[in-house]
C-alpha cells in the first residue's frame, strides 16, 4: 500500500511529508524543490486488542503506546504539479510516472491563497483551483494515454482497454463495470474523444481518489477560505492541516522537550530548559490546535486508510489462547487489508503454502471457527489453521 503526497509547488508538501515521516528534506519556499520523489514510512493509529484481553503486547512490526497501536504505511512525496503536466511542462512526466504506484493521493493545498498554482507568492489565490487543477491534470493524462494508443487498436474491446492501461492498476471488472455506468459499447468500441474523457475521469476516481490537505490553516484568511471548500467541495475529503506545527512538536517530543500525541489537540512541556523563543512557538502552536482541534495530520491519514482505501486492521497469531506467534511474541503483528477480505485470502497474504493448506480460521476474541469464506472484521484477532506441517 502507497500514499502518495502531491500537490503544486510550495504547497507545504515536503513539511508534511517530513512531519509525517520524520526524514528531513529539502524544504524551501522556491517552486520545484522536491524533484526526486522522497519515499518513506507513517503510521496509521487503531486501537490494539491487548486492553481488552488484559494482556500487554510485544509488538513486532509495529508500536503499541497506552493500548493504540502505531501501524507503518508507506508514503511518497512527489515533485511539484503544475497545469499542463500531462502535456510535459514543469516535472509533470516525472510526476504521473511516480504516480502509477499510489493507491491514492493527499494532496497539500495551500489554505491561505498565498501561493498560485505554479508556486509563486501571491495574494488572494483561490485553493480551489488547485483541487481542480490536480484532478484535471491526471484524467487529462489517463485520458491521453488511451488516445494516445487509439487508432493503434482494431477491433476494441475491454480487454484491449485494459491492455492500453496496464500499469495503472486497473482490473477488467473495474474498466466493465465503469463501461456499464457510462452506458459505453463493450464491443468494437468507437468511443468518442468526450466518452474517453469521461471514461478516464470515472478510471481515476476509483484508482487513484485524493484527500485534501488545507493546509497552512494558521495563516491569516486561511479559516474562511477552509469553510468555502467544504461548502464547494460538499463529496470530498478536506481537512484543515497545520503541517509547520506537526513538524515542530513531533522533533520537540523526540528531543524529549514535550509529550505528544498526534490524534491530541495538546501536548504537554516535559523540559526545563526550554528557551524563551522556544517557549513562545510552542504557545503559538497550542493555540492554533485547539482552535483547529489538533493539527489535522493524523486525523487525515486515518481517514485516508481506513475510510478512503476501505482498509480495516487484522491481528494474526498462532495461538489463539495466549495470542501469541510461534516465538511467544503476544500480538505481534498488525496487518491492514481490505473490507471484505475474507479469511482464505489473508492466509493467502501471510504466505502462500497457509492458503494452499487452509483449513480453517479461529476468531480469537469469539472462540469461534471461520470458513474460508467469512469477511474479517476491523481489529480481529486471527489464526489461520492449516494442514501444512
Amino acid at each position: 500500500m502507497l500514499i502518495g503526497i502531491t500537490g503544486a509547488p510550495s504547497k507545504g508538501k515536503s513539511t508534511f511529508f517530513s512531519a509525517i515521516t520524520k526524514i528531513d528534506v529539502p524544504i524551501s519556499p522556491r517552486p520545484f524543490t522536491t524533484i526526486e520523489p522522497n519515499k518513506g514510512a507513517t503510521f496509521i493509529t487503531a486501537k490494539c486488542p491487548d486492553k481488552q484481553f488484559g494482556l500487554r503486547c510485544n509488538p513486532k512490526n509495529s508500536k503499541c503506546i497506552d493500548g493504540t497501536r502505531y501501524v507503518p504505511i508507506n508514503v511518497v512525496d512527489l515533485a511539484g504539479l503544475v497545469p499542463g503536466a500531462h502535456e510535459g511542462k514543469g516535472l509533470g512526466n516525472k510526476f504521473l510516472d511516480s504516480v502509477r504506484n499510489a493507491d491514492m493521493l493527499i494532496q497539500i493545498v495551500d489554505v491561505s491563497g498565498q501561493t498560485d498554482l505554479e508556486g509563486n507568492p501571491t495574494e488572494g489565490a483561490d485553493p480551489a483551483e488547485e483541487i481542480r487543477f490536480l484532478e484535471t491534470e491526471i484524467n487529462e493524462w489517463i485520458a491521453s494515454i488511451l488516445l494516445k494508443n487509439w487508432n493503434k487498436v482494431k477491433n476494441r474491446n475491454l480487454e484491449t482497454i485494459r491492455q492500453i492501461l496496464t500499469g495503472l492498476n486497473v482490473s477488467a471488472d473495474m474498466i466493465e463495470r465503469v463501461a456499464d455506468e457510462l452506458a459505453l459499447s463493450k464491443e468494437r468500441i468507437q468511443w468518442s474523444d468526450s466518452e474517453i474523457k469521461e471514461f478516464a475521469k470515472k478510471i481515476r476516481e476509483r484508482t487513484l481518489p485524493i484527500v485534501v490537505a488545507a493546509n497552512k490553516i494558521d495563516l491569516p484568511g486561511a479559516k474562511v477560505k477552509f469553510e468555502k471548500l467544504l461548502k464547494e467541495f460538499p463529496d470530498r475529503k478536506i481537512f484543515s492541516v497545520y503541517a509547520d506545527g506537526e513538524l515542530a512538536l513531533r522533533k520537540a517530543s523526540e528531543k524529549g522537550l514535550i509529550k505528544f500525541n498526534p490524534d491530541s489537540s495538546d501536548f504537554e512541556i516535559l523540559s526545563q530548559n526550554i528557551s524563551q523563543g522556544q517557549h513562545s512557538a510552542l504557545e503559538k502552536i497550542s493555540k492554533v490546535l485547539k482552535e483547529n482541534g489538533g493539527s489535522g495530520v493524523q486525523k487525515l491519514l486515518n481517514t485516508a486508510v481506513f475510510d478512503v482505501l476501505q482498509l480495516i486492521t487484522v491481528y494474526p497469531v498462532s495461538d489463539e489462547h495466549k495470542l501469541t506467534d510461534n516465538f511467544g511474541n503476544v500480538l505481534p503483528d498488525a496487518i491492514f487489508v481490505r473490507k471484505g477480505t475474507t479469511a482464505l485470502a489473508f492466509a493467502e497474504k501471510i504466505h502462500t503454502e497457509l492458503a494452499k493448506s487452509f483449513l480453517y480460521a479461529i476468531d480469537a476474541k469469539k472462540k469461534i471457527r471461520m470458513a474460508k469464506d467469512h469477511e474479517l472484521n476491523d481489529g480481529d484477532v486471527i489464526r489461520i489453521v492449516s494442514a501444512a506441517k
